[in-house]
């Protein structure tokens, strides 16, 4: 099968790369400077249209820190994101920091006419991400959110699959994933601390989860949900980080979505489990069953099959993986910097994590209410 490209995806979404002036350099500044910026950095290292010339983050030291150890000795450092937004003409920014300030942050940016790529999840609350939203319709700028499986070519063929037809009406999704044994906490406890993360793995991989699917079938609006967490293996006294953790570590949720669309969710950091189930897309002409991952990692756990039936029999289409060596992480930047260039759409748009956001939120107050609630979306 033919592998989908960067260029292929610019030609569709932001122009071809030939359209695309890169003479004048971006000026870029990161706000948070923890490990994922890390990961940014990497790719905005491969990026010779760019310079990376501002830095912010609440601990001091560390964004000096951050940079001297790529060895970038002219950024300038701020304690926060607004004086640095107050002090610098920046063309975009990272947004890194915490779940609990994707949401200032962002808005700050948007609103002083900076283009943003916001880490995912959104943001941890439907409130935020409505308001996130508002802010980018009114500075004009670009807002990409941070979804790199999205270039994957294997997950590119799940949305080519429903696309075309084959599967037929899509009624019934089941999916999810999470980790036997994976609390994110190399790095420090912010990841599990409610005051800072304010979701668990409901956001931190539930939200890839559920845009994989989502994505496929053209996001549609979700209408209800059931929602389930808990935090068994996170409070375990046996847990050396018991005291701090106050978020989920494993949610479930039933949701309604328009087109008369039901999605069974579920995601965990820690189990007792190897997996909580292959992702499967049901249609009234065929299925589809997504091989689970050990951690979610961005792409499929091994080859897909289409159950369907061909001149009266039941066959089993095995759709092969596709061999994809690209650096998702620089795809992603590279085309948030290119929409940024053009003004076109934002490669993955929030319009759309917007319906994401609004079923983590959905998930985590029906847990805490404990019965089923309705999901009703501001206009924005």
């Amino acid at each position: 099968m033919p592998k989908t490209s960067l260029d292929d995806y610019k030609t569709k979404h932001v122009g071809s790369a030939e359209e695309i002036d890169r003479t004048r350099k971006l000026k870029v500044g990161i706000i948070g400077c923890g490990w994922i910026a890390g990961a940014h950095m990497e790719a905005y290292l491969q990026c010779n249209d760019i310079e990376i010339v501002a830095g912010a983050d609440l601990v001091p030291g560390k964004a000096e820190a951050f940079f001297q150890q790529y060895g970038l000795e002219n950024v300038r450092c701020y304690p926060n994101d607004e004086a640095m937004l107050e002090a610098e003409e920046l063309d975009a920014v990272s947004v890194c920091t915490y779940n609990r300030q994707h949401a200032p942050c962002t808005i700050h940016a948007l609103n002083k006419g900076v283009s943003v790529l916001l880490e995912k999840p959104m943001c941890v609350t439907l409130e935020e991400a409505v308001e996130i939203c508002r802010a980018e319709k009114k500075s004009g700028k670009v807002l990409s959110i941070g979804f790199q499986p999205r270039f994957d070519a294997n997950m590119q063929m799940i949305k080519k699959i429903v696309e075309s037809g084959e599967l037929g009406k899509i009624y019934y999704i089941q999916t999810g994933g999470g980790r036997r044994r994976g609390i994110p906490t190399p790095f420090g406890t912010t990841f599990i601390q409610e005051d800072t993360a304010g979701l668990g793995a409901l956001g931190d991989i539930g939200c890839y989860s559920l845009d994989m699917v989502l994505n496929a079938i053209g996001y549609p609006k979700p209408l209800t949900v059931t929602g389930y967490k808990s935090a068994y293996f996170g409070k375990d006294p046996s847990y050396e980080h018991h005291d701090v953790f106050g978020v989920d570590d494993f949610a479930a949720g039933f949701i309604r979505l328009e087109g008369d669309i039901i999605l069974d969710f579920r995601i965990a950091w820690a189990m007792n489990l190897n997996t909580p189930g292959d992702t499967i897309i049901m249609g009234t002409k065929g299925s589809l069953r997504i091989p689970s991952t050990d951690c979610w990692n961005g792409s499929t756990g091994g080859p897909m099959t289409i159950y369907h039936e061909v001149a009266g029999a039941q066959l089993d289409t095995i759709v092969p993986l596709i061999e994809d060596n690209t650096d998702l992480f620089y795809q992603k930047i590279r085309s948030f910097l290119d929409a940024v260039r053009t003004g076109e759409k934002a490669p993955v748009p929030a319009s759309q994590i917007l319906y994401n956001q609004a079923i983590l939120d959905g998930i985590s107050r029906s847990a805490e209410l404990g019965h089923e609630i309705e999901i009703e979306i501001p206009e924005i």
